[in-house]
Parts: structure tokens; sequence; C-alpha cells
């Protein structure tokens, strides 16, 4: 249940938002700001129903969502099984350390060139490109809560004779997941900014691409709609997240 304050504070957020609107809005009309690459809210809003209308915005967006969450889930898999592989197994972690130690500091642009050689300008090409750059927050996240088990648990683990798979499941995967989830957060957005990125490099389908094509074009009403939107799309992916970390999580608050 949401307090009394927290309510205020949500509609204080409105509020500061809708001012700093109206300010935007103010400025454009007294020219304090150029009309051609800062638009006002209200050329903003007409040049988005222009492109609602001609289709310009719906399919794009399920383009550019599809590669982020594809990217995004391939990720997390990857980055929770290969977390908990390095922090239970030694052997693991002195195999696969020195590689991802390697891996982990290149920057996901750097490798959209190997890929587009590889996999060509296909979604293949993208989804690979987020995955490899959404994969670190989450393995990094897992690894530090699978780590951080307490020895009190690994010991009554231990009594009990408790299985390698169960022990996984039952006690070190619920630790973990506080950090997990914090990891996951992260990688969404990485995975949305690559997803924008591959799409203008490659010329993929989707915001990113219409975004830079408004840009080449000084569209610039069209192009601050599409950034309003993929910020809109970010806003409810990530307010989706932290909605099902608070129920899968719910335990967390009972034992505070």
């Amino acid at each position: 249940m949401i307090s009394r304050r927290g309510i205020l504070l949500k509609i204080a957020a409105v509020f500061f938002a809708a001012a700093v609107i109206y300010i935007w809005q103010l400025a454009a009309d007294a020219r304090l700001i150029s009309p051609v690459f800062f638009p006002s809210p209200i050329r903003t809003w007409s040049a988005f129903w222009a492109m609602e209308e001609r289709g310009d915005v719906w399919g794009p967006m399920a383009s550019t969502a599809l590669r982020m969450f594809y990217g995004w889930v391939l990720a997390s898999l990857a980055g929770i099984v290969l977390g908990g592989a390095i922090a239970r197994s030694g052997p693991v972690r002195a195999y696969l350390e020195p590689l991802l130690e390697f891996l982990r500091p290149l920057p996901a642009s750097a490798i959209i060139p190997p890929a587009i050689l590889f996999l060509g300008l296909t979604s293949k090409m993208a989804v690979t490109v987020i995955a490899f750059g959404a994969l670190w927050p989450v393995l990094l996240g897992s690894y530090h809560g699978f780590r951080s088990v307490p020895p009190q648990l690994v010991e009554m683990a231990a009594a009990m004779r408790m299985k390698s798979m169960a022990f996984i499941w039952k006690v070190a995967l619920p630790n973990a997941l506080p950090d997990i989830f914090a990891g996951v957060r992260v990688s969404l957005a990485i995975a949305l900014i690559l997803a924008v990125v591959t799409e203008m490099q490659a010329a993929q389908t989707g915001l990113g691409f219409n975004i830079l094509m408004a840009q080449r074009s000084f569209r610039s009403p069209e192009l601050y709609a599409g950034t309003i939107v993929l910020g809109v799309l970010g806003f409810f992916t990530n307010y989706a997240l932290v909605t099902a970390e608070k129920r899968l999580l719910r335990w967390r608050t009972l034992t505070r």
C-alpha cells in the first residue's frame, strides 16, 4: 500500500514535469530557443500524431521493444547461469574469469562491425550485440549474490546433507535474487540503448532508425517525438520490472 507521503511525492513529481513542459512552451513562444533545433511541445505533439497516422510509431516501437526484449532475456539467462557457476565453482572460475575480464571492458558498440561481418545486417546481429552489452550487470550481480551466501546457511545445508542443486535452488538463489534484480534493471536500460544504437548503425527498422532519419532531414519535431516515445517505452518496461521485483521479493519486506 502506498503511504500518504508517497502519494504526495508522486503528485509533486507530476506537477514538476508539467511545469517543465509549460516553461519549455513559453521559451519556444518567446523565441528564446531556436524553433529549428528545439521545437515547442505543441509542435512535438503534432509531429507525434502525424507519425501515428502514418504508422511510424507503434510498428517501429514494437520492433525496438522486441529486439531489446530478446537481447535482454538472453543476457539475463546467460548472466545468471555464468555468475552462479563462477561464484560456486572454483574450476569454472579459473577457466572463465580471465576470458570474461578480457571481454568485459569492450564497449558493445565496438563489436557491431564484427557482428555485421559474421551475421549481416539482420535482427540476429542486433540481438547478439544487445545481449553482449547487457550481459555484464546481470553477471556481476549474480556473482555477488551467489558469493554472499551467509556461512551459517552453508553450514546448515552441509549438516542437512543437502544436494548441490537443492542448495542452489532453495538457499543460494533466494539469497542472490536482490543482487540479480539490481543487475537485471541496469541490463534492461542498456538493452534499450543498444537496440537504438544497432538500429542506427545497421539501418534496422525501429525507433532508432526513425530518429536518425529525422535528424538527417532536420525534422526536429519528429526527432523529439521519437525520443519521447523511447523514454516512455523505457519508463514502462522499468516499471513492470520493479513491480515484478516487489512481488517476487515480498519476503524481504516481511523479514524487515
